[in-house]
Order: structure tokens, then C-alpha cells, then sequence
């Protein structure tokens, strides 16, 4: 009982990841110990357990997918999701520089403790590291495409933006912004349970996820060290968006007018600055930035103390 309420806290670690725009829910995954067996439990997912599930064959099925690891887990990311978008729209509303500071210093520390897994540098790893930092930089200086509620647009929405979640770095709320449709799905039709929109999208999501941890897998368990290299350098680059301190810049139409969606402007780009002063607000967001770098260090004493008494 006290393994699967720990699988639900770090469900709901990840669901809470996956609702920030910047922070990757592979990320938390990756640095709660559970990223590898989340992949190959969802890749186990094919025609022999559908074969297990539809001749009855329930326990056979349930030991293949790991199906009480899995619910539990996507419990706790559903569970975050439901009960914490509003929160957290109220909170970026209202205190943007206190939580982009916490969530700065839980990536900055990630980078360290994902990166210390790779058990041999060389020359392949290097430049894993180095493309994996190049492409997370390069995908924040994309301008987000306009909103689009079409089925199949939302419907990919959902494949490339559950790809993204699962890749620790890549953020799926991100990716959402670069395709125009965060505000819709994330924040709207979560918070108005719109079932026309939320369909198409948990559809792909679905498809997509299960398809690319086949991928994913494939390549994790044959290339482990460069994989890890280009994970950490996805989450090292993704740092340059949750930088705490930044100017927003606003898509505009041809006219040079602001373009407005649900009464909002649309955000094009972030640009990293200094902070303005260092009066107190600064200097409480670099003790929340302490605080985040604090958390994953305890994580992961926790972690290691939990993998001792189990070899004990």
C-alpha cells in the first residue's frame, strides 16, 4: 500500500509538471526513479495484451503492463491536473516570478542529478549533450502558431504534445503554446470539462504515447548513455524559458494591433532579462529558487535511502 501511495505522489508531481508551460513531466519521471519502467509499461501495451485483456485473461494482463503501477500513477496525474489547473492559472496570473523561481531551481538541480546517471562520457555523449541543449534552446524562440479547435489539429495537439511530456526537457504545455492552442486545451477546456475539445486531444494522446515509448524504449535500452545526454541537455536547454525574469512579447497582425484570443493577449516569445531591482520580491524569489534546488536534493536522498533498504 505504501509503494503505490508513493507512485501517486510522484503521479501527481508529474501532472503538476505537465500543467506548467517550460517544466517537462519526463523530467519528474526521470528524477523520481520512474521514467524507464513508465516507458516499458506503456510500450507493453500491444496485440498480445489486448489478446490477454479480451479473452479474460485479467491477471495474465495485468502482470504484462504493469497495470496497478500504471493507474495509480496516471491517478495521481489526473488527480494534479483536475484540482490544480485553476490553482495554478491564478498563480501565474498573480505571483509569475515566485513560481517560475521554484520551478528554475528544480530544473537547475535536475540537470546535475540526470546528468550524473550517464555511467561513460566520450565524444558521441558530448555532442548528445550539446544537440540535446542546441534543440531545447532553439524550440523556446519559436513563435506559437494561432489557435485552431479542428478535430484533427487538436487531435495532433495531443500526440506531439504527450510525445513531448514523456521526453524530459520538452515540455507539453510548451509545445502547446508553439501550436497556438495552450489557453484551449490546458487551461479552458480542462476547467470547463469541454468534451469536444479534451476527445480528439486525450485521443492522440493515447496513440502518441503509446507509439513513441516503443521508440523510446528501443532506443534507451540500446544507446543508454547518449539518450541520457540528450535528455539532460534537454532539460539543461529548457532552462532559458523558466528563467524567472523575462519581458513577454505579444503576436501582432499586420497592422501592428495586438491579436487578442478569449480576451487575452497572445504570447509570441519570452525574453530573459536581470531582474529589474533586487528589492524584496527578488530576493524571495531566490530563496523559492533555493527551495526548488532544496526539493529535488531531498528527493533524491529519499530515493537513494529507499533503494539501501531495499537491497538490504
Amino acid at each position: 500500500m505504501k509503494e503505490y501511495l508513493i507512485y501517486l505522489l510522484k503521479g501527481i508531481a508529474v501532472g503538476i509538471a505537465n500543467i506548467i508551460p517550460g517544466v517537462s513531466g519526463g523530467t519528474l519521471a526521470l528524477i523520481t526513479g520512474i521514467f524507464e519502467r513508465l516507458i516499458d509499461a506503456i510500450k507493453s501495451f500491444d496485440l498480445e495484451a489486448a489478446r490477454l485483456l479480451f479473452t479474460g485473461k485479467w491477471s495474465a494482463f495485468v502482470k504484462k503492463t504493469d497495470f496497478w503501477f500504471l493507474l495509480t500513477l496516471f491517478a495521481g496525474v489526473a488527480l494534479s491536473i483536475v484540482l490544480l489547473a485553476r490553482i495554478f492559472d491564478f498563480l501565474f496570473k498573480n505571483y509569475p516570478v515566485y513560481i517560475w523561481a521554484y520551478f528554475f531551481g528544480l530544473v537547475l538541480a535536475s540537470v546535475y542529478f540526470v546528468g550524473k546517471t550517464i555511467e561513460k562520457w566520450n565524444f558521441p555523449v558530448i555532442i548528445s549533450l550539446v544537440l540535446g541543449t542546441a534543440f531545447a534552446v532553439f524550440i523556446t524562440y519559436i513563435n506559437p502558431a494561432t489557435e485552431n479547435n479542428s478535430f484533427w489539429y487538436l487531435f495532433l495537439c495531443g500526440v506531439v504534445a504527450i510525445c513531448s511530456m514523456i521526453l524530459p526537457g520538452l515540455s507539453g504545455s510548451f509545445v502547446l503554446i508553439l501550436m497556438g492552442n495552450y489557453q484551449l486545451v490546458a487551461i479552458d477546456a480542462i476547467n470547463n470539462r469541454d468534451l469536444a475539445i479534451l476527445t480528439p486531444v486525450a485521443l492522440g494522446a493515447i496513440i502518441g504515447l503509446i507509439a513513441f515509448s516503443h521508440i523510446l524504449s528501443w532506443v534507451f535500452k540500446r544507446y543508454k548513455n547518449q539518450t541520457l545526454a540528450v535528455l539532460t541537455g534537454f532539460i539543461l536547454g529548457s532552462l532559458s524559458v523558466l528563467w524567472p525574469w523575462k519581458e513577454t512579447h505579444y503576436l501582432k497582425d499586420a497592422a501592428g494591433n495586438f491579436i487578442i484570443k478569449h480576451g487575452e493577449r497572445v504570447v509570441a516569445s519570452y525574453k530573459s532579462i536581470l531582474p529589474p531591482h533586487f528589492g524584496t520580491e527578488t530576493w524571495i524569489a531566490f530563496l523559492i529558487m533555493i527551495l526548488g534546488i532544496a526539493s529535488i536534493v531531498t528527493v533524491e536522498l529519499l530515493a537513494g535511502k529507499e533503494q539501501k533498504s531495499t537491497k538490504q
